[in-house]
């Protein structure tokens, strides 16, 4: 992929994931040929910017006649160099944690969170996903499972720990807890805190 990335700007690279939640909506909704103009609508990116992302990946459509649905969601999958079905785990059902199951509509991109784990389960309520406790993540980890979702203040380090051991090797984590992972193992650190800082201070600097 990087090979055949080095040629593609950044920003296009960047667009490209958006282009594929589009259009795999779409092939949702019965729709199976578009026109740039049509995409860039729906998308809310210019007709003249799509045609141009487009062009790196070669000749996709026909003037006057638009693109495949169908092609371009192989092509940017096969872009992307991803496994658009990935089975996630949400680790921590609090507040943001049942927050996020209630979002769940990754599966036009990246998949969908197929489970949770929470310390006490039966104080979560209803949820759109099966919860089971934490201690049971060894019996209860979904075959294929690669990437967890962290939502938790408590053990984290042990519960890392425990889903290194059966299988994940990427952490999207929203903890404020430090803790390490060994070489090969992912984590995307979400601090929203710092965000908010960093924004404040270019609107100041800008101002």
């Amino acid at each position: 992929m990087e090979e055949k990335n080095r040629s593609v700007p950044k920003a296009t690279l960047h667009r490209y994931p958006v282009y594929l939640k589009a259009l795999r909506r779409l092939k949702e909704n019965g729709i199976d040929r578009i026109m740039s103009r049509q995409l860039a609508d729906y998308v809310g990116i210019e007709s003249t910017t799509i045609r141009r992302d487009f062009s790196f990946l070669g000749n996709l459509g026909k003037q006057g006649y638009g693109y495949e649905v169908d092609d371009l969601i192989r092509i940017f999958s096969e872009q992307l160099g991803m496994n658009f079905d990935e089975k996630i785990i949400l680790v921590g059902c609090g507040n943001l944690g049942k927050a996020l199951l209630n979002y769940n509509h990754w599966n036009h991109v990246v998949g969908e969170i197929v489970c949770a784990f929470d310390l006490d389960p039966s104080g979560v309520g209803e949820t759109s996903v099966p919860v089971y406790p934490l201690d049971q993540i060894s019996s209860r980890m979904p075959a294929g499972c690669r990437i967890a979702i962290l939502c938790i203040s408590k053990q984290v380090q042990k519960t890392v720990d425990m889903l290194v051991e059966n299988g994940v090797r990427g952490f999207v984590s929203f903890s404020t807890d430090h803790f390490t992972v060994p070489e090969g193992i992912s984590v995307k650190s979400i601090d929203v805190v710092s965000s908010i800082q960093e924004l404040v201070f270019e609107t100041n600097a800008r101002h």
